[in-house]
């Protein structure tokens, strides 16, 4: 086949094939996309005429559709073809909101608890007619593939940053502290020996990876780390180590200091901390909102990590 008859390949075709492969079915499909269902089915038609190969095993009555391996490589392509499209209608969105419009920002629970609270303060101050939409999730690896597919300008998420078109700029080193219950025989110490957590029963996270970036540490210094429930929720992880279920490995951040019920332990030696950054998509217009934003979170990063209001640990592993 020669090459032009790719130029027949519509976007509606791409983006067909992107939502039947989501949904598993022709009709869920329309649904999404505001078609009919005949219509998804001429598109996909054509798409598999152009390309010369079936896109979809169609089982039939309920079960759902199944991509064949020439629709599961096509998809890889549509994904990123139909991602860019939504990324230049946000930018021109962007664009013609001058100083005002929306701007769209993914976080998660440490994020929003102790960074949010003063940045939406301060970049309000000089930005009152931008609208911040804030989406939350404990998946930082999903808030950047919605960076991706530009439904978010940028997002908080740590290293490493999954392969993709992104840049971005680091601001904060979390450190891991160890939280035990204030009963505890451990309690009344201010550190911990990594050595010393072989065998103790852990509070973890379930989605996010701050659970498993700690324990990736802790084999590669020969610890098994023995996790005993997942929670992606952190007061829910608190809450367990203060009635004495576990202990739990934890960045900074994500610990409420104000609770007497549990205590605060540093590693020693410590383990690499959770680095926390900003992502954006390298190749979108970012607006002037978006820039200020990003610079705005940076100064308030930095003082809290070299605040003089911040915890005991964050002043030892700071220098990690």
């Amino acid at each position: 086949m020669e090459p032009t008859h790719w130029l027949g390949v519509e976007i509606r075709h791409l983006a067909a094939l992107e939502a039947v492969a989501r949904e598993g079915s022709f009709g869920r499909a329309a649904q999404r996309l505001g078609y009919t269902q005949s219509a998804i089915s001429q598109q996909i038609a054509t798409l598999e005429r152009i390309a010369g190969a079936k896109m979809f095993e169609r089982p039939g009555g309920p079960r759902r559709v199944s991509l064949t391996e020439a629709g599961t490589l096509l998809l890889r392509h549509a994904e990123s073809i139909v991602a860019r499209l939504r990324a230049a209608e946000a930018d021109i969105a962007s664009l013609l909101a001058g100083e005002g419009g929306m701007l769209r920002v993914g976080t998660y629970q440490s994020v929003g608890a102790k960074i949010l609270p003063t940045l939406m303060r301060r970049f309000r101050e000089s930005w009152p007619h931008v609208e911040i939409q804030l989406t939350e999730d404990a998946s930082d690896e999903r808030l950047i593939k919605l960076v991706e597919r530009g439904e978010l300008d940028v997002s908080f998420a740590m290293l490493p940053v999954l392969d993709g078109p992104f840049e971005a700029v680091e601001l904060l080193r979390d450190p891991y502290v160890v939280l035990v219950a204030a009963g505890s025989p451990l309690a009344g110490k201010r550190s911990v020996r990594v050595g010393d957590l072989e065998g103790v029963h852990l509070i973890g996270n379930r989605v996010c990876r701050t659970t498993a970036l700690a324990e990736s540490a802790l084999r590669m210094r020969g610890v098994a780390a023995e996790v005993t429930f997942r929670s992606d929720d952190n007061g829910t992880v608190q809450g367990l180590v203060a009635a004495g279920v576990g202990a739990a490995l934890v960045p900074l951040l994500a610990v409420e200091g104000s609770d007497e019920r549990v205590a605060v332990l540093e590693l020693d030696p410590p383990i690499p901390p959770r680095v926390i950054q900003m992502v954006w998509h390298r190749d979108r217009y970012r607006s002037p909102a978006a820039l200020a934003f990003v610079e705005v979170t940076q100064q308030v990063c930095a003082e809290l990590a070299g605040g003089s209001e911040r915890p005991p640990p964050y002043a030892v592993a700071s220098i990690i």
